[in-house]
């Protein structure tokens, strides 16, 4: 009996004809080049159907594990499958870091970068931005690498799978370095909007969380690099006085450690320790990306449909992120303000509140994350990435028969 697979969330089930975990790279090659329609799956911490496929899903997590640290270039060359957490304490072993981590250390180094993952930091690009190079299968079944500064590059790393599956990332680092990360409560909404940018660029890294019920941000997390000591007030915020999980009523073990306590970068940058699962998977995802400029402008629209988008929610986070030249980036060309949503898993409810969202920061011109819920159509986003035609253009010379496709691409990018 076929066992039915299912993303994360378990809110898409895929609909592959075959599922393949091919155990070398040779191998992977021959499934590429015979199959009528492939698609790479990650750890599947997607919440939509960019990874499904009625061909041959392909997960690339059985190729042989790479950690290649090269300390002359200051990068590290990686397996695609690996998880974050299973290459990190390696890099820091060897005096290195990487510039950025997402929230999860459990999610795959490959995915991250197809979809513009990204983490946080008013300096910090997108995690993608490390990419020096990436070796890939592309259609033929052939092996090919793509380097920065070759053609293409630029909408070769964030490319929702669709020029290939790619088998190994070059990554570049910098040196290791400590974080501490403390945690106020109760932040009062007016003096956010006072001082947006001083609260965002607070610390290497800065999360906001809300529930959208009240006029406060629940947490403000910093993740700083500084060695003094943290005010028991902040701008009207309180430091609290233990460990906290940013969503109300859970328990905070499965979080990195906070109040102050120094630690590695890969031991800080994450919300959540690779030791613990932090969640089941019970949730759904969407997230937005709007000029840094208009955040407070963005931060009403939003408070103004909060009671529209509170029920279905368990938390928001806002966040940073440094613009980039990766065509399909969700920072392109602009640095951003993400506005992340965890929502219930409960999809009408979701539905309901997504439309708000989006039609509440639809005159910012958010772009949407490529691998999270969302509604916004393919035209507004076309007209959201000036390089949208340019990646088309790339996908028609590297794919023409559209072996990479499916329902997900075509509806984004019709041929």
């Amino acid at each position: 009996m076929t066992v039915a697979r299912t993303n994360w969330a378990r809110n898409v089930t895929f609909g592959a004809e075959r599922f393949h975990r091919p155990e070398s790279v040779d191998e992977l090659r021959q499934i590429v080049g015979s199959g009528r329609s492939v698609r790479a799956l990650g750890t599947g911490h997607s919440f939509n159907t960019v990874a499904d496929t009625d061909g041959d899903l392909v997960s690339v997590a059985g190729l042989p594990p790479v950690i290649d640290i090269d300390e002359r270039a200051a990068t590290v060359t990686v397996s695609a499958g690996l998880r974050f957490g299973e290459v990190t304490a390696a890099v820091d072993r060897a005096g290195f870091a990487l510039h950025n981590l997402g929230s999860l250390p459990h999610i795959s180094i490959a995915g991250a970068c197809a979809t513009g993952t990204h983490g946080s930091g008013v300096t910090n690009g997108c995690i993608a931005t490390a990419v020096r190079s990436l070796e890939l299968v592309p259609a033929d079944g052939t092996l090919t690498t793509i380097s920065r500064g070759d053609t293409g590059f630029a909408g070769s790393v964030v490319a929702l799978g669709a020029l290939g599956v790619v088998t190994r990332l070059t990554l570049d680092l910098v040196p290791a370095f400590g974080l501490r990360q403390w945690v106020y409560e109760n932040l009062p909404a007016a003096l956010l909007r006072e001082s947006f940018d001083e609260v965002l660029a607070a610390a290497y890294s800065v999360s906001l969380f809300t529930d959208w019920r009240d006029d406060r941000i629940n947490q403000v997390w910093l993740k700083s690099t500084g060695t003094g000591t943290a005010p028991a007030t902040w701008l009207g915020a309180t430091l609290a006085d233990g460990p906290r999980h940013p969503v109300p009523g859970l328990e905070p073990e499965p979080c990195t450690e906070q109040l102050g306590v120094m630690g590695p970068w890969h031991a800080r940058l994450p919300h959540f320790r690779l030791d613990f699962t932090p969640s089941s998977g019970d949730e759904l995802q969407s997230e937005y990306f709007v000029h840094r400029s208009d955040a407070a402008a963005a931060f009403d629209a939003l408070d103004a449909v909060r009671e529209r988008i509170s029920p279905a929610l368990q938390i928001s986070e806002i966040r940073t992120v440094a613009g980039d030249d990766l065509w399909l980036s969700p920072a392109f060309e602009r640095d951003c303000v993400a506005f992340h949503f965890t929502w219930h898993p409960e999809p009408t409810a979701v539905r309901e509140a997504v439309r708000a969202v989006e039609v509440a920061l639809e005159p910012f011109g958010a772009r949407p994350h490529w691998g999270k819920v969302f509604g916004t159509e393919p035209e507004a986003i076309r007209a959201l990435y000036p390089r949208f035609g340019s990646f088309e253009e790339l996908m028609a010379t590297s794919d023409p028969a559209g072996k990479f496709r499916n329902g997900y691409v075509d509806r984004l990018f019709p041929r």
